[in-house]
């Protein structure tokens, strides 16, 4: 069975020639109905009955219109736009395709040609994509969302610094928030360690695709896991990663109502400091659940107590493997960690251990869950080669070294794909930030004592002085 494509004016011209050649109407009525000539009427007739329906179709359709530039000229206009006109829109490009080159073309025309050749899109392809809004979960813990929100929340008052937010879907709820330095692994397992520890295992976190939740890089180590998603899911809590910030609005846009109402609320209560802002947060966070948060559709909880097996503190670690040489030594960031002698630690030579770096700074070496002692020695911490400098620059050679260790020491950076450890109060790699100095580094200034200019002598002073000449 053949298939035809017809206008709606060729589908009305086939039914009335077949009525007539059914006899059901005469000629003049069939030359009224198509307002064709009597000689046009009997011409299609005659086609319908030779070749049936498809011999009312069109025969330009399909082919290229008689007045359709050539190829060479489209693709020559194609080469003048690609060359000098690539950010141009049809407007202005025809302009100056007039003006420069001698070519008129219609918008329309040219239009067209941009978007064979790639220079434009039509409105369609520009038109942004539609999210559809969906209902909310059923019950309180079933999906929490989570997010942070960099910002200047104490405004002039202090550093610039990212809240991070736990919001559930179902009620949105402001579950927990906590003020930090930056994103980072560390300061997602602490704040999420705090959340488990008040409200329980929820059945889903819903984050976005920032590296402490998922592994963006093509080679991926292991299992493919992040740090944060490889305790989570021994915790069996499901973590999901949004392809949109769109997809979790919700948070989304409770973090633009925080922008607005927590920095007003710390402005009244002068709050400068991320620890005055952490004690200051939970009662912020009940006058905003008790003004925002809805009730849920089902009221059951679906959060879930912690198993007297699950140690929050032993799971939310970055943990990575080393092995122990024959010599009791390991290495793990740039420095050599050397074991105690001892049967348990001698038994490990050639074995693999875990090496544990805790958000709060400590770093444990473990085999089976079991700590063991070791002695540090990082490398980065040597001494250099001694500058040879003349005696009487010593001072000052000296002067300019401790000026620039104290203000920007040196290797900040160990490894390229260690954590940021701005979440940690102490601890062995502990690094001092960035914002808590202050200020930033000008060498030109360092060791250059600058004078200071003192009241302008008087008259009778220069003159006394023999300085007459500066006297006014």
């Amino acid at each position: 069975m053949t298939v035809l494509a017809m206008s709606a004016a060729e589908i009305t011209r086939f039914d009335t020639l077949m009525r007539l050649d059914r006899g059901e109407i005469r000629v003049a009525d069939a030359m009224e109905l198509l307002g064709l000539a009597r000689r046009q009427v009997y011409r299609l007739l005659g086609r319908l009955r030779q070749d049936g329906a498809s011999g009312l179709v069109s025969r330009k359709r399909g082919r290229p219109s008689n007045r359709r530039y050539s190829d060479a000229f489209r693709a020559e206009v194609a080469t003048l736009m690609r060359e000098h006109y690539a950010d141009f829109g049809p407007t202005l490009a025809r302009e100056y395709l007039a003006e420069r080159h001698g070519i008129g073309l219609s918008c329309e025309t040219l239009r067209r040609i941009m978007m064979e050749a790639g220079l434009w899109q039509d409105r369609a392809a520009k038109r942004p994509r539609p999210y559809q809004p969906r209902y909310r979960r059923d019950c309180r813990g079933e999906l929490v969302q989570v997010d942070g929100s960099k910002h200047w929340w104490f405004e002039g008052r202090g550093p610039q610094c990212t809240l991070l937010v736990f919001i559930d879907d179902a009620t949105s709820e402001l579950m927990h928030v906590e003020m930090v330095e930056s994103e980072s692994t560390f300061s997602y397992m602490r704040a999420t360690r705090t959340y488990l520890e008040r409200h329980g295992k929820p059945v889903a976190f819903y984050t976005d695709k920032h590296s402490a939740f998922r592994n963006n890089t093509a080679s991926a180590k292991g299992d493919g896991m992040t740090h944060l998603g490889r305790a989570l899911d021994r915790l069996n809590i499901e973590l999901i990663c949004a392809n949109s910030p769109q997809a979790k609005g919700r948070v989304e846009r409770v973090n633009a109502t925080l922008q607005d109402r927590l920095v007003k609320a710390m402005r009244l209560q002068r709050i400068s400091t991320i620890d005055q802002a952490n004690a200051f947060l939970p009662s912020y966070m009940a006058q905003h659940n008790r003004r925002f948060a809805k009730a849920p559709f089902d009221p059951r909880d679906l959060h879930r107590p912690l198993a007297i097996h699950e140690d929050l503190e032993a799971e939310l670690v970055w943990r990575e493997q080393r092995t122990v040489t024959g010599a009791l030594t390991l290495h793990y960031n740039k420095a050599m960690f050397i074991l105690e002698p001892s049967p348990a630690s001698q038994a490990l030579a050639r074995k693999k251990v875990d090496v544990c770096e805790y958000p709060d700074g400590r770093l444990e070496i473990q085999h089976e869950g079991t700590a063991l002692p070791y002695r540090m020695f990082d490398k980065m911490r040597r001494v250099n080669q001694a500058a040879v400098v003349d005696n009487k620059h010593l001072d000052a050679a000296l002067a300019l070294a401790r000026t620039i260790q104290q203000v920007q020491p040196h290797h900040t950076k160990r490894n390229n794909n260690e954590p940021a450890r701005t979440a940690q109060s102490a601890g062995v790699f502990k690094a001092s930030s960035p914002a808590s100095s202050g200020q930033k580094l000008d060498r030109r200034t360092l060791g250059n004592s600058r004078l200071k200019r003192g009241p302008r002598l008087s008259n009778e002073e220069l003159v006394a002085r023999g300085l007459g000449e500066y006297a006014r």
